[in-house]
């Protein structure tokens, strides 16, 4: 029987010893993003995903203010430690709530704390002790600096909270790498530039990359995918369905699609249709077919959904469906098919 395409081969990722399967499972949804996740259903479905071979998990402190940690860390500490590549992030303190929660908060159910950002060096060490305190561990596999850029923060504020990261924040990460208790380190963002931006002080192992190297979107073939070859740094991708539009809904990046980002897609689907393909399927393993992307981390809620992600790495899409994407101009004449 042949094994799935979700998890054989692995890929390295930069010039570590960490290798990860190609999916890999997304922590945000399991944290309650847009929808309140029960407990039961949250183990379930790490649990569904373990099962299925998969061997890389990605959560973060801001992903239900601790909730979708917690909850990673007690499926790890049944399966076990030392079968799992885990990945958190840093730059973001928990703190105890003492202000309202906003009206807009997308967290459902969260756990009762605030953020406070932090990416300067003892922020870091503080919160990878906080991590790994909610995780049950006493390593992370792989640390991302997240949100740092201007898409999060605004461009009055950038430039000293990038100095603040890329000065006394990446050097706790290097330390940290460099005890073992990190085995590899990057950028967890929704911008490439300022992962581009990030090169020009340090070498980084892997970006996580969400949303911006996707079906819809190929921008980052144009200098950035070329400068992260030449630097030996992975990418992983995130949110491969672009928050949703690629999956049918009407979300794209977060909020409600533009007419022209509607209009793209409606074009790519028709192409998917010509050929019987799934637009869905072609999304996931389109990602995956650029030598650069060790994996795509789409996010669950439920095990219904994982298993629909596990499945659709299998489905089989014609050779076909790329060169009409190309020669429709949906898709970038670079992009590896």
């Amino acid at each position: 029987m042949t094994e799935s395409k979700a998890i054989s081969p692995k890929r390295q990722i930069g010039a570590t010893g960490i290798s990860v399967t190609p999916l890999g499972l997304g922590g945000a949804a399991l944290g309650g993003l847009f929808t309140a996740v029960e407990d039961a259903t949250a183990d379930e479905t790490i649990q569904a995903a373990l099962a299925a071979g998969i061997r890389f998990l990605d959560t973060a402190p801001f992903y239900g203010y601790g909730l979708s940690e917690h909850r990673m860390g007690r499926a790890i500490r049944l399966f076990g430690r030392d079968k799992v590549v885990l990945s958190t992030k840093v730059g973001r303190l928990l703190r105890r709530r003492v202000s309202p929660r906003e009206p807009d908060d997308a967290w459902r159910e969260p756990l009762p704390f605030e953020v406070e950002y932090d990416y300067s060096y003892d922020g870091v060490l503080r919160s990878v002790e906080d991590s790994m305190h909610r995780l049950g561990t006493d390593r992370i596999d792989i640390l991302l600096k997240h949100d740092i850029g201007r898409d999060t923060h605004g461009d009055e504020a950038h430039p000293a909270l990038m100095s603040t990261a890329m000065s006394g924040g990446a050097r706790a990460m290097q330390r940290l790498k460099e005890e073992g208790i990190v085995g590899a380190i990057g950028l967890g963002v929704n911008e490439w530039q300022v992962c581009a931006e990030a090169l020009e002080h340090h070498d980084w192992d892997v970006f996580l990359l969400a949303g911006r190297y996707t079906l819809l979107e190929q921008e980052v073939l144009d200098g950035f995918f070329p400068l992260c070859e030449q630097r030996g740094t992975s990418i992983i991708i995130g949110g491969p369905f672009n928050s949703g539009i690629l999956a049918g809904s009407d979300t794209y990046n977060y909020f409600k699609s533009p007419q022209h980002i509607q209009d793209r897609v409606a074009a790519i689907a028709k192409v998917c249709d010509s050929h019987g393909a799934s637009m869905k399927a072609a999304a996931l393993q389109f990602v995956l077919r650029h030598p650069l992307v060790a994996s795509v981390i789409p996010g669950a809620r439920s095990r219904a959904e994982f298993d629909e992600n596990l499945a659709l790495m299998d489905v089989a899409l014609p050779d076909g469906l790329w060169s009409d994407l190309k020669s429709a101009g949906l898709l970038h004449p670079d992009a590896p098919t």
